[in-house]
């Protein structure tokens, strides 16, 4: 029996996106009921839940959360079809920085290296070289809304992370107690989504006002939309850059959610520089534009995109109702904020303001 959980298909700005429908309630065990439905596919052409296993020492990769942690051998196994189970030779490390450590979170989250060779050509993971594997840090259910924020940024831009839900077994070869299975997400790589939009990744720094400016006021107003304050262009904090090429204007891209107040975990707060009580506060966190026109263009295209928005969280069906009744309200108060000239005025204008904290410069991203 196959389980979809993104069905419909939303036509937006010229580029074709699926996105969440209503289903079947969550099963027990996803990893038992859901599966690739073609190997024809890529591994983020689909919507379905993917099952997966790591199996090896788990334990030992687990343990490795120093500042530079090795690489560990493991199997790679995920479903098929129904009745297949494919295994992949692999290495994974942990990764990251804040989620990487023990008192933070029960699991780190996992950077996946590939061998090509390894891998059938008609695999999903046939493209892959490395993938980051999101781990939930306390709770699956943050999994999941950390999930929709990805699936969210699609729906405004290709210039975005694909991403792709799967429910993770934990096959440890030291502990051969069953383990119950829970969700991450598997990321789209960076010069994989580069390569997608025809543009190469770069890495280097640059300050707001030297990205591409549609494209930048397009991101800050998302990262209001969903609450976000945990990003910098100056510093590259959970922003990536792409461009034409090594001299073009770059583009920033968004990842790495989950302390978005649309998420809402139970570890998220804002900077204390910011003044903020909770990360469910917004706050406009792009430079100083004085000229409200320049914001016409990405007011229009939020407002061309709200249905979409609504029906991504309400159809959900590994959503409980409380949080979907919530977050559709959290949505509407950013919608009377953007339409309403004197309260988008003081919203978007606050890094103009001298006094405020709109520009500050946050502990531990300011670098020599």
């Amino acid at each position: 029996m196959k389980m979809y959980i993104c069905s419909c298909v939303y036509i937006t700005l010229g580029y074709l996106f699926f996105l969440v429908t209503a289903t079947s309630g969550t099963p027990k065990d996803p990893y038992k009921s859901y599966w690739s439905s073609s190997a024809e596919k890529g591994l983020f052409d689909s919507d379905e839940v993917l099952g997966i296993t790591l199996s090896g020492n788990i334990r030992q990769v687990f343990n490795d959360r120093s500042e530079n942690p090795q690489y560990h051998p493991i199997f790679f196994l995920y479903k098929e079809n129904e009745l297949t189970e494919i295994s992949i030779p692999a290495e994974v490390k942990t990764r990251g920085h804040f989620r990487k450590m023990s008192e933070n979170c029960t699991y780190p989250p996992l950077l996946i290296h590939f061998s090509k060779s390894d891998i059938v050509s008609s695999s999903i993971f046939k493209k892959q070289d490395k993938c980051k594997l999101v781990m939930p840090c306390r709770g699956d259910e943050y999994v999941i809304r950390e999930w929709l924020v990805y699936k969210l940024y699609n729906l405004v831009t290709p210039k975005s992370f694909r991403s792709r839900l799967v429910s993770v077994r934990l096959d440890d070869i030291k502990n051969k107690k069953a383990a119950t299975p829970f969700y991450g997400i598997l990321l789209e790589e960076q010069h994989q989504m580069a390569k997608r939009n025809g543009t190469i990744s770069i890495d280097k720094k640059i300050k707001p006002e030297q990205a591409e400016p549609d494209a930048f006021l397009t991101m800050a107003v998302f990262e209001y939309l969903i609450g976000n304050t945990d990003w910098s262009v100056q510093y590259l904090q959970n922003i990536k850059l792409l461009a034409a090429d090594s001299n073009a204007v770059p583009t920033a891209v968004p990842y790495d959610f989950d302390h978005a107040g649309l998420v809402n975990a139970p570890y998220a707060k804002p900077a204390e520089e910011l003044l903020m009580n909770s990360v469910r506060e917004r706050r406009y966190r792009g430079f100083c534009v004085q000229d409200m026109k320049k914001f016409d263009k990405v007011i229009a295209l939020y407002n061309r995109l709200k249905n979409d928005i609504y029906n991504l969280y309400a159809n959900c069906s590994l959503l409980d109702a409380k949080y979907i009744k919530a977050t559709l309200k959290y949505f509407d108060e950013f919608y009377v904020t953007i339409n309403n000239m004197t309260a988008m005025q003081k919203e978007f204008r606050y890094p103009c303001d001298k006094y405020g904290t709109g520009n500050i410069v946050i502990k531990g991203l300011k670098k020599d």
